[in-house]
């Protein structure tokens, strides 16, 4: 979802804590070691980037360590260790987000203005190809690393769209039923992804295509950021009704609906520490580990309104956020959705961590 302005109370801005699960053992897999939240989280650093407009998906360069961030028409790249802006990907209208195939030196942006996916080098930024895809405005985004596959999950398409990573070719499309948000690959040819208008998520084979289970979420309503623990295949997503369905990726049982702060527009998971995040346009990020079975344990750490996206960097245990100020509201007007726009120069990625 692109973000060009602040949502305003009280649909997006109520101050609520949340709890999300760090699940343990699963058919005897051995658990991520349970603890309690460190409250030496905090924004550790403010790292500004220059140009204006909108934003969606943050997504963070494990291997070189640089943070692309989607700005509307282009992808900036910053070096999270210098703060630098690096290089910039242009013409991408409408860009959304960014997957990175690692193995293939390639990356990949959703482009839901133009239906298309630019892919380029992913050490020079170089444009490579442009793919048109198979339905409209592709939005999530992301890399199977089991199938060399990119998929895009086009919102207003209702389908996904199956890119052949390797020749950069369209290798088929699945109709999703509704509106596609965020998904998450489990690593052994299996893609999750939620299924924004309908309240589920939608599971398939990612070399078939073809749909394996949809799973309803009620009382979750409206999910769009989801996470997912690999080890104990447990999915974190984000509802629009202010909680965190937490599901079992094996049977697509609701284990849990923690209450979620206003705006939860992505979450992250850090299968070493086993802390769960929920960035929150509101203005928080809420952090959850289960110190013993059953009882969740949530800290929310302040951060700025509009910070709705996050990435996470797992050699680090860092998280990042962007966002930007806003200007105050503007005066009412019969008929008229008032919105406050953005502060010119002020957008901002914020550094999580201890």
């Amino acid at each position: 979802m692109m973000i060009d302005f602040l949502y305003e109370a009280p649909v997006f801005a109520r101050s609520i804590s949340i709890a999300i699960a760090a699940i343990g053992s699963v058919l005897g897999v051995q658990s991520v070691r349970a603890q309690s939240i460190p409250s030496t989280y905090h924004v550790t650093r403010r790292i500004p980037v220059r140009g204006d407009g909108g934003w969606d998906y943050v997504t963070f360069d494990t291997a070189r360590s640089r943070i692309f961030v989607a700005r509307a028409t282009r992808i900036q790249v910053v070096d999270a260790n210098s703060g630098q802006l690096v290089g910039e990907l242009q013409n991408t209208p409408g860009v959304h987000g960014v997957a990175l195939a690692y193995d293939l030196n390639k990356g990949f942006t959703s482009n839901g203005r133009d239906t298309t996916v630019t892919a380029f080098d992913f050490v020079t930024l170089a444009t490579t190809k442009i793919i048109h895809v198979t339905g409209a405005d592709p939005d999530g985004i992301l890399y199977d690393s089991a199938t060399k596959r990119i998929f895009t999950f086009n919102g207003r398409g209702e389908n996904t769209t199956a890119i052949d990573a390797v020749g950069d070719t369209v290798a088929g499309t699945l109709a999703l039923g509704g509106k596609p948000e965020a998904g998450v690959a489990d690593g052994m040819g299996h893609i999750f992804v939620n299924i924004e208008d309908k309240g589920m998520i939608v599971e398939f084979d990612a070399a078939k295509l073809t749909i394996l289970h949809s799973y309803p979420l009620a009382p979750c309503e409206e999910p769009s950021g989801l996470a997912m623990d690999r080890v104990h295949r447990v999915l974190f997503t984000g509802c629009g009704n202010r909680m965190m369905g937490i599901v079992d990726a094996n049977t697509g049982r609701i284990i849990a609906t923690p209450v979620t702060d206003g705006g939860t527009d992505g979450n992250a998971f850090d299968p070493i520490t086993g802390i769960a995040f929920s960035a929150n346009g509101a203005g928080t990020l809420t952090l959850v580990t289960q110190p013993t079975p059953g009882k969740f344990v949530s800290e929310n750490i302040p951060t700025a309104p509009g910070a709705r996206t996050i990435a996470l960097d797992p050699k680090t245990h860092r998280v990042y956020l962007i966002t930007a100020d806003f200007t105050p509201l503007p005066a009412p007007v019969a008929g008229q959705r008032q919105r406050r726009t953005i502060v010119p120069g002020s957008f901002v990625v914020l550094v999580v961590g201890r």
